[in-house]
């Protein structure tokens, strides 16, 4: 099922991102675990990451067939604009089509490891609109794009990057994923700045449960996204006992997705680094 059409059924949605392991005996694992997931809390749809460059493309391409051929799960591949000529993002948009498809988040992607700023490959594309326009004219997927709350790292002000969040929605995306927050007002604030701005497409809230306090610091640093000082200081408190971290994480994640969805979010996207523990946690809590 396309997203666009679970968007439009009522009540919330659920879904898990997933990252490609480096080796086949971890992507088994990793399918035992969005099995285990799948079977316990039938989320509406999972996402597989892209890695920088297309470092993981054959990774990326290879677990979202299994999923959905194997596992009968619903499927989002991401795909970047970066490394790619139009020609070759053509050939992976077959395979995507062949494998049943039906779902792609369009991002320009981040630097490939080594260089400080993103530079297109020539017969390439440069910006995640430029991906959205293409795939909705390439191929029959609904096309889905990211959204930051607290302002992409690369834009100037605000406006700026909710000026380019609206060509990409007018360019085809027709569902927005925000990156991770922790702070609902954030969240509210940007969907109704959303709105007066005409970007009327559903706004998924994006939720990263904490389970590790350095791994967080170093993930909000990279994106922009910042930790509010009151779950700061909780988890200074219990940065060294790994359960307390979780059991903290877990629970500000509780209160942030039992809120979003009281205050009418379409549902929620959890990142889950691969891991199932938390995720279980809120799941069984929310429902």
């Amino acid at each position: 099922m396309k997203i666009s059409q679970m968007l439009d059924r009522p009540g919330p949605i659920f879904s898990f991102e997933f990252f490609p392991p480096k080796t086949e005996e971890a992507a088994d694992q990793l399918l035992r675990t969005v099995g285990e997931l799948g079977a316990m809390h039938q989320p509406d749809y999972v996402s597989v990451t892209y890695g920088a460059g297309g470092s993981t493309r054959e990774r990326t391409l290879g677990l979202v067939a299994r999923i959905q051929k194997e596992l009968r799960v619903a499927t989002m591949a991401h795909l970047t604009c970066v490394g790619h000529t139009k020609d070759e993002l053509r050939q992976i948009v077959a395979r995507l089509a062949h494998s049943g498809i039906e779902n792609v988040l369009a991002l320009r992607g981040d630097p490939p490891q080594g260089t400080d700023s993103f530079v297109a490959t020539e017969g390439g594309f440069g910006y995640a609109s430029d991906l959205a326009a293409f795939l909705r004219e390439e191929a029959l997927v609904d096309v889905g794009g990211a959204c930051y709350p607290e302002v992409h790292p690369e834009s100037k002000t605000a406006s700026d990057d909710l000026h380019w969040t609206a060509h990409k929605v007018r360019s085809g995306a027709q569902f927005l994923v925000t990156q991770l927050f922790f702070d609902n007002a954030d969240y509210f604030r940007y969907v109704a700045r959303a709105r007066a701005a005409g970007i009327e497409c559903p706004i998924v809230p994006g939720i990263m449960p904490i389970t590790n306090v350095a791994q967080i610091e170093r993930f909000t640093k990279m994106c922009g996204s910042t930790i509010p000082e009151g779950l700061k200081a909780r988890l200074e408190a219990v940065r060294e006992d790994p359960g307390a971290v979780m059991a903290t994480g877990t629970e500000h994640a509780i209160v942030q997705c039992r809120e979003l969805l009281e205050k009418g979010a379409p549902g929620v996207h959890f990142y889950t680094l691969n891991k199932s523990h938390a995720t279980r946690a809120i799941l069984a809590a929310l429902r």
